[in-house]
């Protein structure tokens, strides 16, 4: 509702002025928007909010999870992209991943996303081993499992700070 001030009739200030609310109706609603709105720029706003607000955790928070877990709807999600960078197949499941979720959340549950690393061991290894000019076993040795195993974190890493680019965080219904 915006607010106009109207005169009093019928009083003797009908000099002064009373602000009383004006309705709005869709198409004053629709002047005050723009013909040609910059959806990205719109987005990031949003995003901005979800993310100072913190919208997500308090959207899971809010909600209980119930005796022994029995308003949860636990989605394990597969791990980011261990090895690359997400290339349409990853793109096209990724509704899924997020619309169940969201779904499962507006009917009350309390929804948690797990992220795993399942099975992506040997990607990253090879990753690793193609970093560092590896060839063998022997040669993964002769550096050190621990110095072998943080070159694969830090390629897994490297992976998983672009992903975060691209994936979005989830909306405020989680």
């Amino acid at each position: 509702m915006s607010s106009s001030c109207l005169a009093v009739p019928g009083t003797a200030r009908t000099r002064r002025a009373r602000c009383t609310p004006k309705p709005t109706t869709p198409a004053t609603r629709a002047a005050n928007v723009s013909a040609s709105p910059r959806f990205p720029e719109i987005e990031e706003r949003v995003l901005a909010f979800w993310a100072k607000d913190d919208t997500f955790r308090t959207s899971v928070e809010q909600r209980d999870a119930g005796v022994d877990g029995a308003n949860e709807f636990v989605f394990y999600d597969g791990p980011p992209f261990a090895n690359g960078l997400p290339h349409y197949g990853h793109l096209l499941t990724g509704y899924v991943k997020d619309i169940v979720p969201r779904y499962q959340t507006m009917r009350g549950h309390r929804v948690e996303r797990r992220f795993g690393w399942d099975t992506h061991g040997l990607p990253a290894e090879l990753e690793a081993m193609s970093q560092l000019g590896l060839k063998t076993k022997d040669d993964i040795l002769e550096l050190g499992i621990e110095e072998f195993n943080k070159a694969c974190r830090a390629s897994v890493m490297k992976y998983n700070r672009r992903m975060a680019r691209v994936r979005h965080p989830p909306g405020p219904v989680g």
